[in-house]
């Protein structure tokens, strides 16, 4: 028994002309539709750009912040160097350094002033901030426990204190979209992680130790 297959009717033409076939789909080409996507960092996603958007409040704060405590610990960083604002200079504060315990005191007088001042230029720029907190914070960790490890509270050591935790606060933080940090080309400085706030921290306080153990 054969069987034959039917084929659909024929679509003819207006006016009775030759039957059309519909035309056939397109073979397909083993082609893949490509999409392509463009990363940009969280922060300029949130901010428009390295330095571009609207100003927010976060920004601004902590532009003040940096400025604010970078300014204080770059003057106590010219006394200590430069004798500016009637510091000391290396002299003297070599001398004072020396009556605290440390060896060398002339030396550590330097360390000091350059990581106070450095520091603090560092925060008011907003550049490799959180090694320039780290330096900040190590420092005023040595004054804390050594110029005044005898004054009671609101006796004189609030203030290191309060400039510690400020800075120790931006390391964490980062410096907010007004900072050279955001124009450096390499990601890792730009965009401010929270590890590495952690590690400069634990840097500055295990220096500050050691400085504080050689202390006679």
């Amino acid at each position: 028994m054969r069987t034959t297959s039917v084929s659909p009717h024929p679509t003819r033409t207006p006016g009775g002309g030759r039957p059309s076939r519909a035309p056939p789909p397109p073979a397909p080409t083993g082609r893949r539709s490509v999409t392509t996507t463009t990363t940009r960092s969280d922060a300029d996603l949130r901010d428009g750009g390295p330095l571009g958007g609207a100003p927010s409040g976060l920004d601004l704060g902590l532009l003040l912040l940096r400025v604010g405590v970078g300014l204080t610990m770059a003057a106590h960083g010219a006394q200590k160097l430069f004798g500016s604002f009637d510091g000391g200079g290396l002299d003297g504060t070599g001398d004072f350094f020396t009556f605290l315990g440390y060896p060398a005191g002339e030396t550590m007088a330097l360390v000091a002033g350059l990581a106070e001042f450095l520091g603090g230029l560092g925060l008011v720029l907003g550049l490799l901030t959180p090694l320039a907190s780290a330096a900040i914070v190590g420092t005023l960790i040595n004054a804390i426990f050594s110029a005044h490890a005898d004054d009671a509270w609101l006796g004189g050591y609030e203030l290191p204190l309060v400039l510690a935790v400020a800075a120790a606060a931006l390391a964490l933080t980062g410096p907010g979209r007004y900072a050279v940090d955001r124009l450096l080309p390499v990601s890792v400085l730009r965009e401010p992680r929270l590890v590495q706030g952690l590690a400069a921290l634990g840097l500055a306080v295990v220096s500050a130790i050691v400085v504080l153990l050689i202390r006679n």
